[in-house]
């Protein structure tokens, strides 16, 4: 990505809450989401050791920016950690991706020489600020939009079956990829991989949404979440696959990652974990939103130089089984190299081991962004692609 001469932008440090229920009898419902972000943001500055006034912004993702997460939490946050009254704060909805949005956002600020030293985050508390509770009654958030879609545009869940049926995927297929993600999930929590980005909150120390022990069998005997007998008849190709087994779960959680350039990274005694290479963002159907991933996976490659092969690790938001599978199945991708996101705080989620990682996330409304990052022992890729999410 160009930028100026000798400007680069690195991934100094990371950390993230575990990742808590998004529900009311989760283990970080009682802690506000300022607090949760302010948590992130504190244990960040002191694992660096820099001074916060050092901090030209903090820039944090949030979907659901009312109630609780209202009047720009980035801000609130910071104060919350006891920045100094000198750094800023701002917050972004780029729905599902609004983290990663604040990523690019960082990065590109400290490549163009606008930062130096840049925090980058995101915070959802789905627990105790539902999706859609931004929408309020009487109000039209879509205008002359809608007349684009006569129709109507349909919630999530409705996607996803959308996808199922249009890739042709079983539910035995879905639930295999599920118990799978499952499985790796707590497989790598077990083996203490999430250890030195995790930090313990109101009591908890690893994520609460992970289910060791889901198998096929288990997920087999759930039953559709989106059933809806308008959407049968609209949709009559829809076989209503769709489970809360084989759907993300609802999560409360921030995380938090710094962000600098080389040389100062080299004046702070700091070690780059990563660089981020290259960034981008595209616009996909809204009525499939999920599958922004696609053609946003395939231009940041392209914007790269990269290939497929080039990477070692696909990370991919994975909002319903079928959106991953579909993903792979188009681009080609090698799902044993693949692993998924939950909702929310995706910052800061890494897997030190392999040299180039991707990541995407879609989100709300058909849109995708796509960050690369090279790592400096390793290299990472992270694209993002998104119709309407979360973080």
């Amino acid at each position: 990505m160009a930028g100026y001469a000798g400007r680069d932008a690195v991934i100094v440090s990371a950390v993230r809450t575990p990742i808590g229920k998004g529900k009311a009898n989760g283990a970080l419902h009682d802690v506000l989401p300022v607090d949760l972000l302010a948590h992130s943001l504190k244990e960040l500055v002191n694992r660096t050791g820099i001074d916060p006034v050092q901090v030209d912004d903090v820039i944090s993702g949030a979907v659901t920016q009312v109630g609780d997460q209202a009047v720009n939490i980035a801000r609130n946050a910071v104060l919350g950690a006891g920045f100094p009254e000198s750094v800023p704060g701002t917050t972004v909805d780029r729905q599902c991706g609004s983290s990663q949005q604040a990523i690019s956002f960082a990065a590109q600020g400290v490549i163009s020489g606008a930062y130096d030293i840049v925090i980058a985050a995101g915070v959802e508390s789905m627990s105790r600020v539902p999706m859609g509770s931004s929408v309020l009654p009487g109000s039209d958030p879509f205008g002359a939009m809608a007349r684009r879609y006569p129709e109507g545009l349909v919630p999530q869940g409705i996607s996803a079956e959308l996808i199922a049926a249009k890739w042709g995927f079983s539910r035995q297929q879905l639930d295999e990829f599920s118990a799978g993600s499952h499985e790796k999930a707590a497989a790598a929590t077990k083996e203490g991989r999430f250890d030195n980005e995790l930090i313990a909150i109101n009591g908890l120390t690893t994520d609460e949404i992970i289910r060791p022990g889901t198998t096929i069998e288990s997920l087999a005997g759930l039953k559709p979440a989106f059933y809806n007998p308008a959407y049968e008849a609209r949709f009559p190709q829809i076989n209503w696959e769709i489970t809360p087994g084989n759907s993300s779960p609802l999560s409360d959680g921030s995380a938090a990652v710094l962000i600098t350039t080389s040389e100062v990274a080299a004046r702070l005694g700091l070690r780059p974990l990563a660089r981020i290479h290259s960034m981008t963002v595209v616009g996909s159907d809204p009525l499939y939103m999920l599958t922004g991933v696609i053609p946003a996976t395939e231009k940041v490659l392209q914007r790269a130089g990269l290939t497929l092969a080039d990477i070692d690790l696909f990370e991919v938001n994975e909002a319903f089984a079928p959106v991953v599978l579909a993903w792979a199945h188009d681009v080609g991708a090698d799902l044993a190299k693949t692993v998924g996101h939950a909702k929310t705080a995706e910052v800061a989620r890494r897997r030190r081991s392999h040299r180039r990682r991707l990541g995407s996330r879609d989100h709300r409304g058909g849109r995708g962004r796509i960050p690369i990052r090279r790592r400096r022992v390793h290299e990472e890729l992270t694209t993002t692609a998104k119709p309407i999410c979360g973080l």
